[in-house]
């Protein structure tokens, strides 16, 4: 058997196997083996397979945030980017007119965002179908993947889609789980807990970590987990990433459908051909990419309003913020006066430690 019909042998038996605390043991074990199989798939070292790399997907990461269109072909994609960007990529009343990946840049609030149009994905992208293999590959580069969602369809292409990108390890809108694994030498498997696990027993941890032949490690559970989060913690190649559904030409459906499909969430009800509610798009990729913007301030001048230093939310210290600069600020780094919400005086002397805020204003003072 091939590794493709192994896969559909084990989804046919999860599909058949009923759900309960009795089965438990057994879904967790097709779980974990069905995960190995899609890594054999997606991993052409693995696998021996091309990794069918073509025109247009080797695109350099620019600017300070990227987003990724994905969505099924004609649901007005590139529609968007050309409206978004004012950048050229072919539309027509055909499918895959997008046949590569065409960049535009997006100037908001003082940042470089780049937006990529990538070619529609259909149904077993996964596996290599068309071109999926490569389009989800860059959705994982992407700090914000907006799924396109036509208004006429939605939940069903919503199903697909999340289906297609969770099985290249993608996890949207999701946390790491906490769970940590440490190997060892020896010693077997040991297990602690600080909640109470619903979904998971010693017998299939063990089972689960078996099966990726781990015969010595301490696992610690610090949330409910399933064994589907087992799974990614120890394949440790999972992307989580933001993501918010673009639900397009809505120009085409009653204001009651719409009502019922914007109330659903992370959904943003656009038309991009008539340009409707673009503006709540844009705030909305502000508030996913968790940017800030930090002023700088030359001594004895008023602070520079006009080219903000862009930040990520994840680390926003003085010591980032420098480096963010220039490299050869670090060395001559005395303190920094800060202006903003992030400090409790204005001004306020701080160490390289400090945590910033958005629209922080920041003097450096040298030694």
């Amino acid at each position: 058997m091939t590794t493709l019909q192994k896969i559909k042998e084990i989804e046919d038996e999860m599909k058949r196997t009923q759900k309960n605390k009795a089965t438990n043991f057994h879904m967790g074990l097709l779980k974990a083996k069905l995960a190995k199989l899609r890594a054999e798939v997606l991993d052409p070292r693995k696998s021996g397979a091309s990794t069918g790399a073509g025109e247009g997907f080797d695109v350099a990461k620019t600017g300070d945030a990227r987003v990724g269109l994905v969505g099924f072909p004609s649901v007005g994609k590139s529609t968007l980017l050309n409206v978004m960007t004012n950048t050229y990529s072919a539309v027509a009343a055909y499918e895959f007119t997008t046949l590569t990946c065409v960049p535009g840049v997006i100037r908001y609030k003082g940042a470089k965002i780049q937006m990529l149009d990538l070619p529609g994905i259909i149904e077993g992208a996964r596996y290599g179908k068309g071109r999926g293999r490569q389009v989800i590959a860059v959705a994982r580069t992407c700090s914000l993947v907006l799924i396109i969602l036509d208004a006429l369809s939605p939940l069903t292409h919503k199903r697909i889609l999340e289906n297609e990108l969770e099985g290249f390890g993608i996890r949207l809108n999701k946390k790491p789980p906490l769970i940590h694994m440490k190997r060892k030498e020896k010693g077997g498997i040991s297990i602690s807990t600080t909640v109470k696990l619903t979904n998971l027993d010693e017998e299939t941890i063990k089972a689960i970590a078996g099966e990726y032949r781990i015969r010595n490690a301490d696992f610690s559970f610090h949330c409910d987990a399933t064994a589907d989060d087992l799974i990614d913690v120890i394949e440790g190649n999972r992307i989580y990433v933001p993501c918010i559904y673009v639900l397009n030409k809505i120009d085409q459906i009653t204001i009651e459908a719409l009502d019922v499909l914007s109330s659903a969430p992370h959904v943003c009800p656009i038309s991009a051909h008539l340009q409707w509610n673009l503006d709540e798009l844009l705030e909305k990729m502000w508030s996913y990419l968790k940017l800030l913007r930090i002023y700088t301030k030359p001594p004895g001048q008023v602070p520079d309003y006009t080219a903000p230093v862009i930040m990520s939310s994840t680390n926003p210290t003085v010591e980032h913020f420098c480096n963010k600069i220039h490299k050869s600020i670090m060395p001559l780094f005395k303190y920094a006066l800060v202006w903003g919400t992030s400090v409790k005086f204005n001004p306020q002397r701080c160490g390289k430690d400090h945590q910033l805020e958005d629209e922080d204003i920041v003097q450096i003072v040298k030694g």
